[in-house]
């Protein structure tokens, strides 16, 4: 009796069936997934919100920094605005009575030190260090979503740009802070 060769016309007809019945199983398998994957909820950030949770408070954050600048609190309230409202489904509320959340905080520290320094020993570059503490909470809970002290930096060039410098420094770390605040309370949904 003839061994039959693995690339004999018949043998081939039968690898031709497999491959095409193990393509057909995987795209069906594949296109199965795709439909069912919009019965999920989701949003463009990765993270997912439950239901229930429509609407936030954000009240403007108690400014114990002791920074000097008068907008810092403003600052991180558009921050936290543009994190919640602008990038995920939930509305602001006008008051905590309306909100199914409420997130809230105060700043708690504000530095502006040198960061680098010349051949000449005269700061080039400084660093804005801002410290806040911020809770989530769910309406009518005890138990935060999350509560933590977040520390954000930047550094800004002190020689030629000081004063826009520092203020685009500052906002560049209230926006980490508003960053990782989004972050921790999806996290934890």
């Amino acid at each position: 009796m003839k061994a039959l060769s693995p690339h004999t016309p018949s043998n081939r007809r039968k690898h031709t069936r497999a491959s095409m019945v193990f393509r057909n199983l995987m795209l069906g398998a594949f296109l199965a997934f795709i439909s069912l994957s919009g019965c999920v909820k989701y949003s463009f950030t990765g993270t997912s919100i439950p239901s229930e949770v429509e609407t936030l408070f954000i009240p403007y954050f108690d400014d114990r920094s002791g920074s000097g600048i008068g907008s810092l609190n403003q600052w991180l309230y558009d921050e936290c605005f543009n994190e919640f409202i602008n990038r995920s489904r939930l509305r602001l509320a006008n008051s905590p009575e309306e909100a199914d959340a409420t997130l809230e905080g105060v700043l708690l520290s504000y530095t502006n030190l040198p960061f680098s320094v010349s051949g000449e020993e005269t700061a080039e570059r400084n660093e804005v260090t801002i410290r806040v503490q911020a809770t989530m909470r769910y309406a009518g809970e005890d138990e935060p979503v999350f509560s933590s002290t977040l520390t954000a930096t930047s550094t800004f060039d002190i020689v030629n740009n000081p004063i826009e410098g520092e203020r685009e420094a500052a906002q560049e770390a209230l926006n980490q802070i508003a960053e990782a605040m989004f972050t921790q309370s999806v996290s934890q949904w």
